[in-house]
């Protein structure tokens, strides 16, 4: 078809999951987001750009675990609803990719309106509000930036120094989660996935006995 020939109208902006949905990215619907095909897609999506020790890439899932189990260790009675934000909190990179910051800034604001939009979705799709409470975002913040501290010195090889520069120096952390957080591996994308899909069931669960 020649190019006068084409129909008229928005160039086409839906991609197909293995769930057979087909999600708008401009005009996101809660009806077209489905748990599996985030597990799936963020457990194929590289923090760091790939840049990290090991086998595998360490994936954002594994991150979204990370960063839970953060906002949990450092929160115990937080409620299964606040827990389940974090675990989603990077949710729009199974169809966006993880863009590092430094090129999210070169974006500028365009980009992180568009990110917000399909976040938004994704809470409205699992019981969330659209805008979490400024408070549960704090927390979630805060617990994403100790994760790239121990990410960035554990596996992409950064020196402390530098990661303190970037991430600033990680507080005081319960022995159990300083432990965990000092022995990051990457896993397989299957056992990333795996343990993220386990992890959003129980909270899930959890939520809906609140």
């Amino acid at each position: 078809m020649a190019a006068a020939d084409k129909p008229a109208g928005r160039p086409r902006a839906w991609q197909r999951m293995l769930s057979g949905r087909r999600l708008d990215l401009l005009d996101p619907q809660p009806a077209d987001i489905e748990i599996s095909d985030i597990a799936h897609g963020l457990a194929r999506v590289a923090r760091w750009n790939g840049q990290t020790h090991g086998e595998h890439a360490f994936s954002v899932a594994d991150h979204a675990l990370l960063v839970e189990a953060i906002v949990t260790a450092l929160d115990p009675g937080i409620e299964p609803r606040w827990q389940l934000a974090a675990l989603l909190h990077d949710a729009p990179e199974y169809v966006i990719g993880d863009l590092i910051s430094p090129f999210k800034a070169a974006l500028g604001l365009d980009y992180k309106a568009f990110e917000l939009r399909l976040l938004a979705a994704v809470h409205r799709r699992f019981g969330l509000p659209a805008e979490l409470p400024p408070d549960v975002t704090r927390r979630i913040k805060v617990a994403d930036t100790i994760a790239a501290y121990y990410e960035a010195t554990r596996l992409a090889g950064f020196e402390r120094r530098e990661a303190e520069q970037f991430f600033g120096r990680p507080p005081s952390l319960p022995p159990a989660l300083e432990a965990m957080l000092s022995t990051l591996v990457a896993r397989s994308a299957a056992s990333a996935q795996s343990a993220f899909h386990a992890r959003f069931g129980a909270l899930s669960v959890a939520s809906t006995l609140q």
